[in-house]
């Protein structure tokens, strides 16, 4: 055994791999979208290719070889249109065009070509929710008087004496309501610069089938929903009767999220993008109260995928962890649908740093890695992750720039948003080319070694474990959509099997804990030390097996 296991695996337990490419479609027996591992891009902070210090789309193309060689099968970039950026991109201005900062339309449209040269597929996020209030038809409404049918398409309200219409609560804090220059309030569930859209209105409707074929005709592959929860509200606008309702997201059904009715939009969706060759897919960032609920927006006449929040929330212990894996992989069995895994994403503080930040924190996200690689299923990676980036906590007040952050102390996301380091040495990182201005968020004076100049360069890496895992899982026939097997085992570990031949184990503990040797070692996150029949995994470790 001892033969084997340094046969499979350099000293830390990682390996480099070639680089894969996605499969010809002839080739595919499975929807691509049932099991693809897909990289989210944060475009601000992804790579500069003009030198201004933020992301842009010229940057993301000058990295596709990168994404390539990862071994990923699609790319999720965040919104480029134009926009104020009172909520990084998220209140658009312009749903058919790009913002300057970011580039020009024929840049969105020569990244997407050559994405799908070097085999990645792309998918763009659309905000159907809100929009900006620099849009033209919210310029519109607050020129128009009160009941004229500019405002019609979105929610403007009288409100009760001096109060606004009712005790609906921003996600960002403070109230959901702004008043207008006349007195008449307007719903913003985000930002007051994301007045929120009037679902009833069939205008409303027609516009954004209208911008799913715009950017379809372009050639993307689909679509992240922002808020795919949120677009209707409960007739009459009920009150909530409770404060702090942003607490109540996840595990109550209120009058503003998760309503039935959003569901139609969601199957006249799908009905849109199955009118298309290629297999388009419609992603769901919906947060439900129950995996149930959350099933729902992905039956077989809605969308693809919707992001799994309940196992990116779950503890790093192994009956916590066995206990959601159970229940995603049980309700999107009950519609069909693949369940999706994601570990960090750019609205939550990075995993390296929830699991215990600095060496526990790096070590328990290295295993995490395997583990969710090794599930049934579609990944999703956000940039930087694959690096073991973790949370910066310490960024000056002065750079802050998220809205999110006046909710509550500590509580803005630009932490998870620093620009990624692709150069060892300083002051940008390799960022931005050389002279540039410096990132829009400064990248920690120590990141050297965490870039990935420095990591290409060491087959222990973070890098160098997840370019051999994304290799194995595209050439395993276990991995990727399909079922598990859970294996007895010992306290704070996991031992599961997939068919044919392929064994993951975990250990979630403190301590190294001894296993019966399931096969030939493939790859671990840290070195497993042999014994007779047996091996030693170390604590907050995972390994893969070939059985037999």
């Amino acid at each position: 055994m001892t033969e084997l296991i340094q046969a499979a695996l350099p000293a830390s337990g990682s390996a480099e791999a070639p680089a894969t490419t996605q499969a010809p479609e002839t080739e595919r027996t499975t929807p691509w979208w049932r099991d693809a591992v897909i990289y989210q891009v944060y475009i601000r902070s992804f790579a500069d290719g003009d030198g201004d210090g933020l992301g842009d789309l010229h940057g993301v193309r000058s990295r596709l070889g990168y994404l390539a060689d990862l071994g990923v099968d699609a790319v999720w970039i965040t919104p480029f249109y134009p926009s104020p950026m009172a909520d990084g991109g998220y209140d658009v201005a312009d749903y058919r065009d790009v913002d300057p900062r970011f580039g020009t339309l024929g840049d969105a449209a020569a990244l997407i070509g050559d994405a799908h040269r070097a085999g990645l597929r792309v998918i763009v996020d659309v905000v159907p929710n809100h929009t900006s209030h620099r849009h033209t038809w919210f310029e519109q409404a607050v020129r128009a008087r009160p009941g004229g049918a500019e405002r019609d398409r979105y929610i403007f309200r009288p409100g009760v004496g001096d109060a606004p219409p009712n005790d609906w609560e921003s996600v960002f804090g403070g109230p959901a309501w702004t008043r207008a220059g006349d007195g008449e309030w307007y719903l913003h569930l985000f930002a007051p610069e994301q007045p929120d859209l009037n679902w009833e209105h069939p205008e409303v409707h027609a516009e954004f089938d209208d911008v799913l074929r715009f950017w379809l005709d372009l050639g993307v592959d689909g679509f992240r929903i922002d808020v795919a929860h949120g677009m209707v509200k409960a007739a009459g606008l009920p009150d909530v009767g409770h404060r702090d309702q942003v607490r109540m997201l996840a595990h109550t059904v209120l009058p503003y999220f998760d309503q039935d009715g959003v569901h139609e939009i969601h199957r006249r969706w799908r009905t849109l993008l199955d009118s298309y060759p290629g297999e388009r897919i419609g992603v769901a960032e919906a947060w439900a109260p129950t995996p149930e609920r959350l099933a729902r927006y992905v039956r077989p006449d809605e969308l693809h995928q919707a992001f799994n929040f309940h196992y990116l929330s779950a503890e790093w212990d192994a009956r916590a962890l066995r206990e959601v894996v159970d229940d995603s992989l049980a309700t999107a069995a009950s519609v069909g649908a693949p369940t999706t895994w994601v570990l960090s994403n750019h609205d939550v503080k990075r995993h390296v740093t929830r699991y215990g930040d600095g060496e526990v924190g790096l070590r328990r996200a290295r295993a995490a890695a395997l583990l969710t690689l090794a599930l049934p299923g579609s990944v999703y990676l956000y940039q930087g992750e694959e690096l073991g980036l973790p949370e910066v906590l310490d960024l000056p007040e002065e750079v802050l720039d998220d809205p999110q952050r006046f909710r509550e102390p500590g509580g803005g996301r630009d932490g998870c948003r620093v620009p990624i380091p692709w150069s060892a040495q300083g002051p940008g990182f390799g960022f931005s080319p050389p002279g540039s201005r410096a990132p829009w968020l400064p990248i920690p004076a120590g990141w050297g070694p965490l870039s990935v100049e420095s990591q290409q360069a060491d087959p222990d890496s973070t890098l160098a474990l997840h370019r051999a895992a994304l290799a194995i899982r595209a050439g395993h026939p276990a991995l990727g959509d399909g079922t598990l097997r859970w294996h007895a085992s010992p306290e704070h570990t996991l031992v599961f099997s997939r068919e044919p031949g392929f064994w993951c184990t975990v250990n979630t503990g403190a301590e190294p804990v001894e296993l019966t040797v399931p096969g030939r070692l493939l790859l671990a996150s840290a070195p497993p030390a042999a014994g007779d029949g047996s091996v030693l995994l170390p604590p907050d470790s995972a390994a893969w097996w070939a059985a037999g």
